[in-house]
C-alpha cells in the first residue's frame, strides 16, 4: 500500500478550497448564507511529466501549481462573496491585483532585507546571509501583524484555521461533524505559514553557499534560485509532516506552529461547517482515508 494522501488546501475569501487526489473543491458561504460549492480536476503537470514527482521537483512545481490554483480559488470566492454582481472581478483585474501583489512581495521580502543586509557587508559572508534572513523574517512579522488588523483579513484568518482544525479531524479519524472538528487546533505542521518560515531559513543556508556579491547579483540569485529553496523547503515541510509527532520534530517544528498563531484564529461554527463541506466534496466515495499542504 502506498504512502497516505495528505489532504490539505487553503482559506479563501468567506470559504475554504480544499484539495483532493483528482480533485479540488471551493466552498464559499454566500452573502444570503448558502454554501456554494466548486469542484474542479486537477490536471497537473505531472501526470504527463511523471519524473517532475521526484524529490526536489516536486516542490518547485507544487509551488507553481498551488499559486495558479489559489488565484482561481480566491477569484472564484471574492465573486461568490460579493453582494451583487457589479462588485465581481473580472478575470483581468484579479490578475492586474495579483501581479502588483507579486511585485510588492519581492520587494518586501527580496529586495527590502537583501537592502538591508549590505550595511553588514564587512563581516563574514554567512554572517551576512543570517541578517538578511532575521530581516525577512521579522518584515514577513511586521507585514502579518499589520494585516490582521483589517476586519477582513481577520475573517480570512478564521477560515484558515477552520480549515486546520477540519483536516486535524479528518486525520484523527475523527467523524466530520461541527462539534467534533470544533475541538481540534487551528495550527497544523503542513501549513503554509511554516512552508514560509522554513524557504526562510533555507534562503539562509542556500545562499551562504553564494559568496561575497554585489547588491544586484544578490537580489537577481535570490529570484533565480526561489525554485531550489522552494523543492528543498517542500521536502523538509513533508519529511516534519510525516513525522511530526516524534520529540525532535516537535521542537524543530514549533516555531513554525507559533508563527501561525499569527495567520490562524479561532473558528465560529459557521466557518467549521464551510470547511467541511469543501473536505467531503473531494474525499474518495469508498470512505478511503488517504490523509496538500494544511
Amino acid at each position: 500500500m502506498g504512502e497516505k494522501f495528505q489532504y490539505g488546501g487553503q482559506a479563501v475569501i468567506e470559504g475554504v478550497m480544499m484539495r483532493g487526489r483528482e480533485e479540488l473543491a471551493v466552498a464559499v458561504r454566500k452573502p444570503d448564507n448558502e454554501i456554494i460549492i466548486e469542484k474542479n480536476s486537477i490536471n497537473s503537470i505531472t501526470k504527463k511529466l511523471p519524473f517532475l514527482k521526484w524529490p526536489f521537483l516536486r516542490g518547485t512545481v507544487a509551488l507553481f501549481e498551488s499559486m495558479i490554483i489559489g488565484i482561481r480559488a480566491l477569484v472564484f470566492s471574492a465573486n461568490q462573496a460579493a453582494p451583487d454582481e457589479e462588485e465581481q472581478l473580472s478575470s483581468w483585474e484579479m490578475t492586474l491585483t495579483i501581479g502588483i501583489a507579486l511585485t510588492l512581495g519581492i520587494l518586501l521580502f527580496v529586495v527590502a532585507p537583501t537592502s538591508l543586509a549590505r550595511l553588514f557587508y564587512s563581516f563574514n559572508t554567512i554572517l551576512v546571509n543570517l541578517f538578511e534572513g532575521l530581516f525577512r523574517i521579522a518584515i514577513f512579522i511586521a507585514y502579518v501583524v499589520a494585516i490582521s488588523r483589517m476586519k477582513d483579513i481577520q475573517r480570512v484568518f478564521m477560515y484558515h484555521g477552520a480549515e486546520h482544525k477540519t483536516i486535524n479531524a479528518f486525520e484523527a479519524g475523527a467523524e466530520l461533524t461541527v462539534p467534533n472538528v470544533r475541538k481540534f487546533s487551528e495550527l497544523h505542521p503542513r501549513c503554509g505559514t511554516s512552508f514560509l518560515l522554513i524557504v526562510m531559513i533555507t534562503m539562509i543556508l542556500i545562499f551562504s553557499f553564494l559568496g561575497k556579491q554585489t547588491l544586484i547579483a544578490r537580489i537577481i540569485s535570490r529570484i533565480i534560485l526561489l525554485p531550489v529553496v522552494a523543492g528543498v523547503s517542500y521536502e523538509v515541510l513533508k519529511l516534519s509532516g510525516k513525522y511530526c509527532n516524534t520529540p525532535l520534530v516537535k521542537f524543530l517544528i514549533a516555531p513554525g506552529l507559533w508563527l501561525q498563531k499569527l495567520t490562524t484564529r479561532v473558528p465560529d461554527d459557521s466557518q467549521i461547517e464551510v470547511a467541511i463541506s469543501a473536505l467531503e466534496a473531494v474525499l474518495p466515495e469508498n470512505g478511503e482515508e488517504t490523509a496538500s499542504q494544511a
